[in-house]
């Protein structure tokens, strides 16, 4: 598959026979399809346009183009992920990945997931279209999560709000609470894989996840990354975490029959106003992060 890119434009080689099932899925994603001459058609929505000529050659352009490519286009199209992912900088070595999710949510848990992939486990990863979950919608996570979960060792921290209250004030940091977790999770790993190469997404200052290394006796070379998911194990942890937050906030809105928003929003402080007028302050500590400054909010109302 013959590809060129500029910083306006991505250019590819398609299969024709794949037309009519880009052409369906555009439309169902909200693109407004015309016929230019020379063209199988013309696909345009804010952001992006995407036009596939008769001869197979594949054009897209605009601003929200690399999403487009990275979520749509190579998992679903292309078969293969060269713009996501260069070739020159593929790191196939085996390693263990961390992420978490729900640290910002002030409902549900927070989840600390780790993945390792060994020999040849990267190029499988990318091959069943791993990306950060940050940005992918959360069927598609939860997806992607149950064939993570069967095919590479992996460990996954889930602390609900009780727990997590409980730690928070040991800890009295959330930064330390989350090294905590990760020195957890990679401690699993390690003596479930004896893999000691170990990256995570950098939250906080490097010694940080060092000294909660070493409380746990733990001998690893540890790489801290800005930007972290955008390595396909980090990025195979991250969607393992998001799926167990979006599990575990679905178990909790159902444990108290109402549905508890994500983030922490003005509809997070609305919906902590009904349950507390509804059960009573203590609810909070069943199904919400207490440190967080919307639990002053709510109980001063």
């Amino acid at each position: 598959m013959n590809k060129a890119n500029t910083p306006n434009s991505f250019v590819a080689k398609i299969d024709l026979n794949l037309a009519e099932k880009m052409k369906g899925d555009l439309i169902d994603q909200g693109f407004t399809i015309t016929v230019p001459p020379y063209t199988l058609f013309s696909g345009k929505k804010k952001g992006i346009s995407c036009t596939l000529y008769a001869s197979g050659k594949l054009v897209v352009q605009g601003k929200e183009k690399n999403d487009f490519i990275t979520f749509y286009l190579e998992p679903e199209i292309l078969k293969e992920l060269s713009f996501s992912y260069p070739e020159t900088l593929i790191d196939t070595t085996p390693r263990i990945g961390i992420d978490e999710a729900g640290k910002g949510d002030f409902y549900g848990p927070l989840c600390i997931a780790g993945v390792y992939a060994g020999e040849g486990g990267v190029d499988q990863l990318l091959k069943l279209g791993v990306r950060d979950s940050k940005r992918m919608k959360d069927q598609k996570i939860l997806s992607l999560a149950a064939q993570i979960r069967t095919k590479f060792p992996h460990s996954i921290v889930k602390l609900f709000p009780k727990k997590y209250n409980e730690l928070y004030e040991k800890f009295r940091n959330l930064n330390h609470l989350l090294a905590w977790g990760h020195a957890t999770a990679i401690g699993e790993l390690v003596e479930g894989t004896g893999c000691r190469n170990v990256i995570i997404d950098q939250f906080a200052s490097e010694h940080v996840v060092e000294n909660a290394l070493k409380r746990k006796e733990l001998d690893v070379s540890l790489t801290q990354r800005h930007y972290g998911e955008e390595d396909p194990v980090v990025a195979a942890a991250s969607i393992l975490a998001r799926a167990a937050f979006v599990e575990g906030i679905d178990t909790l809105s159902k444990m108290i029959e109402q549905e508890l928003p994500k983030g922490a929003s003005a509809k997070v402080t609305e919906t902590g106003r009904i349950l507390v007028a509804k059960h009573g302050p203590d609810v909070l500590e069943k199904v919400a992060k207490l440190h967080f400054k919307t639990t002053g909010v709510i109980l001063n109302a």
